[in-house]
């Protein structure tokens, strides 16, 4: 499952909503918000990760994430082993 294009592209739309929430929480302008400017991340990382069928699976799915955010280990070790 990790290796599927629909994984990455459930990491990717994590990591674009972890970016979405950084930049909206780290304006405390912004913070009241943070709801309405969350909502179509929110969506979209939900939608892909039950495209992928990694909801509820989080250990599968952190890892897809770290290989996203890091890019993969020297050697082709996992993400976790580093």
């Amino acid at each position: 499952m990790s290796g599927t294009s629909s994984g990455s592209t459930a990491a990717q739309a994590y990591l674009r909503l972890m970016a979405a929430v950084r930049a909206v929480l780290d304006d405390p302008l912004q913070a009241s918000l943070a709801a309405p400017l969350l909502a179509a991340p929110l969506a979209e990382a939900d939608a892909a990760l039950t495209a992928a069928g990694l909801a509820g699976n989080e250990r599968d799915f952190l890892r897809l994430v770290a290989t996203q955010a890091l890019g993969p280990a020297p050697g082709g070790a996992e993400a976790e082993d580093r």
